[in-house]
C-alpha cells in the first residue's frame, strides 16, 4: 500500500499541472508501473484531447502489458469527445488498476470500475482517495449539483478594512499576494464583481504576467441590476476576455443594446437578481468555477446565500481603522455569535513579507 501510495502522489501532481486548462472537465493523471519502474505517464491537459491513461499507455508502448496503472480518477467507460479510456486500457493488456477516487459523472460512476473487473482486471478503490477528491472539488460540485464551484477571494488589512474611508484601496497587498491572485483567476472559468467596483475602481479583471494579459482569460461576469457599467470601462472595451453582464429585465433596453454593439454579453433575469439566479444561469452556461472577487455587498449576498464553497482571504499587515472605511462584508450580517460560520480544513501561510493568505472551508449549518 505504501507504494500504490507513492505512485497514486505521483499521479496526483502530474493531474495538478492541468489547473485551469481541463474544464468542464476533471484533472486527471495516471501512471503506468511495471516491475517497479515507471513506464508511462500523463496528464489530461485540455477538454476534447487525449485523457491521461491514453498519454500514458503511448508512452508506455508493450511495456503496458501486464503492468499496474495509477489513476486519480476512475477511467471513464462512455464515448464523449473521445473513445472510452476503460477500452484502451483493457485492450493494452494492463493487468491491475489502482484507481484514486469514482467518478462521480452519472454516465461513469462505477461503470467505469465494473468494465475493468469485468475484463478481469485487478482493480484497487480509494487510494489517497481524499487528496484526489480535493484536487477536482471543482468537478465533483459542479458534476452533483450544476452550479459553480464558488471561491470568494478577500484582501484586506489586518482590521478588516478592504478601503479607506475615502474609498482608496491600492495596494492594500504586497506585489506577491497580487501575483497570486493573477493565477487564482487563470484557473477559474469565471470571475464576478458588482457594478459598484466597476464605477469605483475600473478594474481589467485578467490574468496577468507583468501588467499584461496572458494565458487562458476568465469569463468577466458583472452582476448589474441598473445597468449602471458604463460604455468607457475597461472589461467593456479591451477585449482581452468575455465581458457578461446580468441584469434584471426591467433594465434599460437602449443601454442594453449599447453594451452588446460593444461586443458584451448582456443578460437579463426576471425579478430579484439573487445569487441564487446567477449560479443558475452561470452553471446552465458550463461555468464549473467562479472566483468572487466583489466588494463588501457582493460578498455579503454570497455568504447571506450560503453560496460559498471556498475562501481565500489575503491580510495585509496593515491597520487602517475608522468606521466609514469599508469591511470584507456588508449586508445585515448575523445576530448572535452561535451563529458565525466556521470555516474547517484551513492553511494559514505567509506570503511575501506583508501578507497572510488564510484558506478554508464554510462549514454551513
Amino acid at each position: 500500500m505504501q507504494q500504490d501510495a507513492r505512485y497514486m502522489n505521483m499521479a496526483i501532481e502530474l493531474a495538478r499541472a492541468g489547473s485551469g486548462q481541463t474544464s468542464p472537465n476533471p484533472l486527471v493523471g495516471a501512471v503506468i508501473v511495471k516491475n517497479g519502474t515507471v513506464a508511462g505517464m500523463g496528464a489530461h491537459l485540455r477538454a476534447g484531447e487525449p485523457h491521461a491513461e491514453v498519454h500514458a499507455l503511448r508512452m508506455a508502448g508493450n511495456l503496458a502489458k501486464d503492468a499496474t496503472l495509477y489513476v486519480t480518477l476512475e477511467p471513464c467507460c462512455h464515448v464523449g469527445k473521445t473513445p472510452p479510456c476503460s477500452e484502451a486500457v483493457i485492450q493494452a493488456g494492463i493487468s491491475r488498476v489502482v484507481v484514486a477516487a469514482l467518478d462521480p459523472n452519472p454516465q461513469v460512476a462505477g461503470g467505469g470500475v465494473e468494465k475493468l473487473r469485468s475484463a478481469g482486471l485487478e482493480v484497487i478503490i480509494g487510494v489517497e482517495e481524499e487528496k484526489a477528491k480535493q484536487l477536482n472539488e471543482v468537478f465533483f460540485h459542479y458534476i452533483q449539483t450544476k452550479r459553480p464551484f464558488v471561491t470568494l477571494k478577500t484582501a484586506s488589512t489586518l482590521d478588516g478594512k478592504i478601503a479607506t474611508h475615502t474609498g482608496h484601496s491600492k495596494w492594500i497587498t504586497g506585489e506577491a499576494a497580487r501575483r497570486e491572485v493573477h493565477e487564482l483567476r487563470r484557473i477559474h472559468d469565471a470571475i464576478l464583481i458588482g457594478s459598484g467596483t466597476v464605477l469605483a475602481d475600473d478594474p481589467a479583471l485578467t490574468a496577468r504576467v507583468d501588467g499584461k494579459a496572458w494565458g487562458k482569460q476568465p469569463v468577466r461576469v458583472i452582476l448589474d441590476r441598473r445597468l449602471r457599467t458604463p460604455l468607457t470601462a475597461q472589461v467593456v472595451n479591451d477585449r482581452c476576455a468575455e465581458t457578461w453582464i446580468v441584469t434584471s429585465t426591467a433594465s434599460s433596453e437602449q443601454q442594453r443594446q449599447a453594451l452588446v454593439q460593444k461586443g458584451v454579453s448582456v443578460i437579463a433575469v426576471d425579478g430579484e437578481l439573487t445569487v441564487e439566479k446567477v449560479l443558475e444561469v452561470l452553471g446552465d452556461r458550463g461555468i464549473t468555477s467562479l472566483l468572487v472577487e466583489g466588494g463588501a455587498e457582493i460578498n455579503g449576498a454570497f455568504l447571506q446565500a450560503k453560496a460559498i464553497q471556498k475562501m481565500i482571504s489575503y491580510v495585509s499587515l496593515k491597520l487602517i481603522g475608522g468606521r466609514n472605511a469599508p469591511t470584507i462584508f456588508g449586508g445585515e450580517g448575523i445576530a448572535s455569535m452561535e451563529e458565525a460560520l466556521h470555516l474547517i480544513q484551513t492553511q494559514i501561510e505567509h506570503i511575501g513579507t506583508e501578507d497572510i493568505r488564510i484558506t478554508g472551508y464554510p462549514q454551513w449549518k
